[in-house]
């Protein structure tokens, strides 16, 4: 069973995420900063983060670089209301950027399309 770390500020969104997600057969943590997030990384194999950019404290963007200098083939899906941080180049360092959508189908889609590629599916 694959596990998703959902790292959001937003506690219904952390809630309906782990909700949807668990439905597809996922394994869901969540973490509701950048600071919890790293710490359950240094305690928990994850496949794939669902990460959150504007967020009270670390910014998701720091939060990402910390990320992949402590897992170099983790996998980072960001998930923001906010298009312009796109074209920051540390950005690049994720596997995929959407922006958030009442409708999850694109969410699930690219977590499918990032397992499939590591061989989780």
């Amino acid at each position: 069973m694959a596990t998703i770390l959902v790292v959001d500020d937003e506690k219904n969104i952390r809630i309906l995420y782990q909700e949807e997600l668990e439905a597809e057969g996922y394994k869901v943590l969540t973490a509701e900063n950048a600071d919890e997030a790293i710490k359950i990384l240094d305690n928990e194999k994850v496949d794939v983060v669902v990460l959150d950019l504007r967020m009270p404290g670390t910014h998701g963007i720091d939060a990402l670089e910390k990320m992949m200098v402590k897992i170099r083939d983790l996998s980072v899906l960001i998930n923001t209301a906010y298009s312009e941080y796109r074209d920051d180049f540390l950005t690049w360092l994720a596997e995929d950027y959407i922006l958030k959508s009442a409708d999850l189908s694109v969410l699930k889609d690219k977590i499918k399309k990032i397992l499939e590629k590591k061989g989780k599916i």
